[in-house]
């Protein structure tokens, strides 16, 4: 009995939602070795193309962001029982799916030009032209936003089918897939960067197409469409600000991880495990906020430490599977790494690093949302995921210095 106790204790006395957060993220495991073997096999790529390693980790935060927002709207229709798989256009199911494909769009032609902005400012040099920017950001985020926003109404449906809650799944499997399918994506668009003539004409028509229909869908007499994109697209290019930070962060360290491809493999896996905590978390609280069951105190209540215990509890096996299959994968790949004990030692140490600061971020981004009125199922991952991937991306180089893996 007390064995039984500790462990619902250790899983925030809640053992449903730990094994369904668990089973997700190490299913999610897999498709890091998959993404993380891309990356490493693209070095030919990322030398090409200077900038390209910097706009990554903001491209691929991308669908987190937006297709894990669209999860997370989605649980919560669920719980209040709005949610009707229909093909109506006013339907929330289908409002909601218009505005993150159109949100997905928007948001990748702005990285592109926020890119090309901060590789200025912070005098990253050199790097790729404008319209290579947009043409490898606009189209590869297309590709893979049809893929990841199948996935999602998939699991939202799968949810009401099979009575899983969307909260503890929709976070670590939409960034998972979002990860497989958005690198192999993005260098396929790649392929359409520094060719004369073709390049510019498809940055000049991405960038047309978006400002079209994201100002239909601002103006836009379906009113959901109208309020997500209104508030969504503000956090979102902050959110890419804050990516981009991350991107610089890691192509300052370009020539280490060449050094070491294991690391680049580790790489995806560590950003997706812990922007999954962070958004299983945010969603978590913001159902919460939704049914009444906790207030936006200035200090967490009680109901906030079970969720908090749950979360560091998934910490240790997530990172730690983090790391075991980079060296997985490099074992597949043949690539070298600094050893795998420096590579656990790294991932384990980043990892509570990053951990700690997505608590923090994950429940005063949606006590802030709650408090000046807006929806904390759309700007909490967002928040949450971006800044993880700021925080992730030096809490991991930190480690990797720390134990002197680079």
């Amino acid at each position: 009995m007390r064995s039984t106790g500790f462990l619902s204790s250790l899983a925030g006395g809640d053992p449903v939602a730990y094994r369904d957060s668990l089973a997700a993220m190490l299913l999610a495991s897999v498709a890091s070795i998959v993404s993380g073997i891309t990356l490493a096999s693209t070095t030919g790529t990322l030398e090409e193309l200077p900038g390209l390693l910097m706009l990554i980790p903001a491209a691929l935060a991308v669908k987190g962001n937006v297709f894990g927002a669209l999860g997370s709207r989605l649980g919560t229709s669920i719980h209040t029982g709005t949610f009707r798989l229909t093909p109506r256009l006013d339907s929330v199911v289908m409002q909601n799916t218009v505005a993150a494909m159109i949100l997905s769009l928007a948001t990748s032609v702005l990285l592109a030009v926020l890119a090309k902005l901060v590789a200025i400012v912070f005098s990253v040099s050199p790097t790729m032209s404008l319209a290579d920017f947009v043409v490898v950001s606009a189209v590869g985020g297309l590709l893979a936003s049809v893929v990841v926003l199948a996935i999602t109404l998939l699991l939202a449906g799968g949810s009401v089918r099979y009575g899983w809650d969307l909260d503890n799944v929709v976070a670590p499997l939409v960034n998972a897939v979002g990860d497989l399918v958005s690198l192999p994506a993005l260098m396929i668009a790649a392929q359409l960067a520094g060719v004369d003539l073709v390049t510019p004409l498809v940055a000049f028509a991405m960038i047309a197409a978006t400002a079209a229909v994201s100002g239909w869908a601002m103006w836009s007499r379906l009113d959901l469409v109208r309020v997500i994109m209104r508030e969504s697209l503000p956090i979102l290019a902050l959110a890419g600000i804050i990516d981009l930070l991350a991107g610089i962060a890691i192509e300052k360290r370009l020539d280490d991880l060449l050094r070491y491809p294991v690391l680049l493999i580790l790489l995806p896996g560590f950003l997706n495990k812990a922007g999954s905590l962070g958004g299983v978390l945010s969603s978590r609280l913001a159902t919460k906020f939704h049914l009444g069951l906790l207030d936006p105190d200035g200090v967490p209540g009680r109901g906030v430490g079970s969720d908090v215990a749950m979360i560091f509890s998934l910490a240790v096996p997530v990172f730690l599977v983090a790391a075991l299959t980079a060296e997985l994968g490099g074992v597949i790949t043949g690539d070298v790494g600094p050893g795998v004990i420096s590579v656990i030692a790294a991932a384990m140490l980043g990892g509570m690093i990053a951990t700690a600061c997505l608590v923090i971020v994950s429940y005063y981004s949606t006590v802030v949302a709650v408090r000046f009125g807006l929806d904390p199922d759309t700007y909490g991952i967002p928040v949450v995921a971006s800044t993880l991937d700021f925080v992730g991306a030096f809490a991991l180089i930190l480690a990797l210095v720390s134990v002197g893996a680079i």
